[in-house]
């Protein structure tokens, strides 16, 4: 779960658009696209509103969760899957102990 940003022409102008996406393994091990939705911003209930969409089309549950780690966001994933456990992209994990390593 993560969104991927693109430059697209909008109105004579380059602005950037947020895709949003959902990407699933099946009990099968097989990876399925759940969704792809665009939004203005990436925040708690935007995905609250993409969880209770996958839920509405059928996902019954989710068992483990990869995220960046947004603020609030594995309680998001909580409300509307309790037993689900969460953890953090190991890109993201390299990417943010990187920042705070001080060179000599």
């Amino acid at each position: 779960m993560d969104g991927i940003i693109f430059k697209v022409r909008e109105a004579e102008k380059v602005v950037n658009k947020t895709v949003y996406l959902c990407i699933g393994l099946n009990m099968k091990a097989y990876k399925e696209v759940l969704g792809m939705w665009i939004g203005k911003t990436e925040s708690s209930p935007f995905w609250m509103s993409v969880l209770t969409d996958l839920k509405a089309r059928g996902v019954e549950d989710i068992l483990i969760t990869c995220t960046d780690n947004l603020n609030g966001f594995t309680d998001t994933i909580r409300a509307v899957s309790p037993q689900s456990t969460t953890q953090i992209c190991v890109v993201q994990q390299i990417r943010n102990s990187c920042r705070y390593v001080v060179w000599k």
